[in-house]
């Protein structure tokens, strides 16, 4: 009698272990990102791993607008922070930085300022004070040609001509987003210049591996593999140091939850208004992937690490969101409720010769990886 009962509650606990079958998730309206821009057509294209990941891309600013991933139970949620509209990337300035690439120097340049054998060049002022991701209208601001399309891959061209935005030089750009099988969204960047330039290119995608407004990513876990920040003041320009984190609330070198320590009594945090710092994986521009950090989220098992050839990497903890914007699901995106992990050179490198260098000769060619790789736990 007991192994009549018992049998049913076996296959009750085995059905509780077995992964649901995930459901293609609804995707957003192609038609809404038809537009013209400087005479350029915009469009949304959607890509595919073929094993679970959809990821939809606009050639406005190289955006991310979409990137379904299942949970382990196989249910999608879009885990980046966006917009369901065209206009609403073209009309606003408030939450500009949703996704795109930035550049040509992303994170700040202080004072808008910096010298190149000689010449200093002046930047458009975009953050108190400072230049912030390229300027007014950087690479996110432009619409780049599809050069070619693929069910998972897609190639994007662009020629900044000398002076954009007071940086010099021609630079010629080649960017490829792509799904591999093994769920990795991969980003290859390329870059040429015909005079001395600096480049410092990075993708800004803000996740919430929970899904678009749904809650707080202080209880993320998050591994940064770092053992120095480079401080910044309180305009968030690097100080020029390197900052052990050994001991701070800079320390990820174990992963433990994003709110532990974010409103602790520190300088950096306050700076920062929160983490908006970058950590130095390597004190030189080596060119070598290493997987540099892992966010995971415990109720929905989500895994998204992070693999660069870049000798920094920026975590920006949301601390700007305000509520006062709504995203493509119509929820409020809300205080921390978004980060960024961004591989780069480090901010305002120009500045600093003991930083690893940002410059870009005509011969040279500007590369870079970043690999965002999604599983579930």
């Amino acid at each position: 009698m007991k192994r009549i009962l018992l049998f049913p509650l076996l296959l009750l606990c085995l059905s509780s272990c077995v992964k649901e079958k995930s459901e293609a998730p609804a995707l957003l309206d192609a038609r809404h990102f038809d537009a013209v821009l400087d005479n350029k057509n915009i469009a949304l294209y959607t890509l595919e791993s073929g094993n679970g990941v959809y990821m939809q891309v606009t050639n406005f600013g190289g955006r991310v607008v979409s990137l379904f991933t299942p949970d382990r139970k196989g249910h999608y949620e879009d885990i980046v922070l966006g917009y369901e509209h065209i206009n609403r990337y073209l009309y606003n300035n408030s939450e500009r930085c949703l996704g795109p690439v930035v550049g040509r120097y992303a994170n700040r340049i202080a004072n808008g300022q910096f010298t190149l054998d000689g010449t200093t060049y002046q930047l458009p002022i975009n953050n108190n004070g400072q230049t912030l991701h390229g300027g007014i209208n950087g690479l996110d601001g432009v619409v780049w040609n599809v050069e070619c399309l693929s069910k998972n891959e897609i190639r994007l061209s662009y020629l900044s001509p000398d002076g954009e935005e007071g940086f010099p030089g021609t630079v010629q750009y080649e960017m490829v987003y792509t799904l591999t099988p093994e769920n990795e969204f991969k980003i290859t960047y390329r870059a040429v210049t015909d005079k001395p330039t600096v480049i410092n290119l990075s993708h800004h995608g803000v996740f919430n591996l929970k899904g678009e407004g749904n809650g707080t990513i202080l209880d993320h876990e998050l591994a940064i593999y770092a053992d120095a920040i480079t401080p910044v003041n309180e305009f968030l320009i690097p100080t020029g140091e390197y900052m052990p984190v050994e001991g701070t609330p800079f320390d990820f070198r174990t992963p433990h939850a994003i709110g532990l320590h974010i409103d602790d009594d520190d300088v950096q945090l306050k700076n920062g208004k929160g983490y908006d710092h970058n950590w130095v994986v390597s004190r030189e521009a080596d060119g070598r992937l290493r997987h540099v950090a892992t966010l995971y989220e415990p109720v929905c098992g989500r895994v998204m690490e992070v693999w660069s050839d870049q000798p920094g990497i920026q975590f920006y903890s949301g601390n700007f969101f305000n509520g006062t914007v709504k995203g493509k699901s119509g929820k409020t995106l809300n205080h921390r409720e978004g980060l960024a992990l961004e591989t780069q050179k480090f901010p305002d490198s120009p500045n600093h010769p003991n930083f690893p260098s940002t410059r870009l000769n005509p011969g040279e060619t500007y590369t870079q990886t970043c690999i965002y790789k999604f599983s579930t736990k």
